[in-house]
């Protein structure tokens, strides 16, 4: 198989400023990278933020790329997006920070690889409905190399255990929608 018919997904978040235009900038930036070819994007998701405490809530969405770049190039172009769209990361400061725009690989096509700079698939995305929920709707058939499932597997049986919690501790999730693009705007592909 080509690179090229590797199906690659990434993660897309942002709980500080305009989530919806930060997203949207991001997924243009990655489009326009050499050698980076945009599929499909999910619908945006609004969320409570989740293991962190913060009063913003986060904008997810799940983005479906194909790309040349092995798995570290591209871990190394998405941090690079990020920094460029304002995030700092203090090292100092401990656990999740609020941030203008976090870009996770989530899968890199069956790749299952665990290094100091990468792991693969992203260990926490079964415990994510901001990721599940997205993915599933873009790539419902896509099958964990981990868990030998589809994804929409993953995620009927996150919401089972989280119905399964106190209110108070559920994940919060909505579906929402994109803005239509400005005229002009040279929106890279429409949602």
């Amino acid at each position: 198989m080509a690179e090229r018919d590797l199906r690659i997904f990434i993660g897309l978040g942002s709980n500080v400023g305009d989530g919806m235009r930060q997203l949207l900038s991001a997924w243009d930036f990655l489009g326009a990278a050499p050698g980076v070819s945009l599929i499909r994007l999910s619908s945006p998701y609004r969320s409570a933020p989740v293991d962190m405490a913060s009063a913003n809530w986060f904008t997810n969405a799940v983005g479906e790329i194909r790309t040349d770049m092995s798995p570290l190039w591209l871990l190394r172009h998405l941090l690079a997006i990020e920094a460029v769209m304002g995030r700092k990361r203090d090292p100092e400061q401990r656990g999740y920070q609020d941030r203008p725009l976090d870009l996770d690989l989530l899968y890199y096509d069956g790749l299952a690889l665990e290094s100091a700079r990468l792991s693969l698939p992203h260990p926490a995305r079964r415990q994510r409905l901001f990721v599940l929920a997205p993915m599933a709707e873009i790539a419902a058939d896509f099958v964990d190399c981990e868990e030998h499932c589809p994804v929409l597997a993953l995620l009927s049986d996150l919401r089972r255990r989280q119905k399964a919690l106190p209110a108070g501790e559920r994940q919060k999730i909505y579906v929402d929608s994109w803005p239509p693009p400005e005229p002009g705007c040279g929106r890279v592909a429409c949602p």
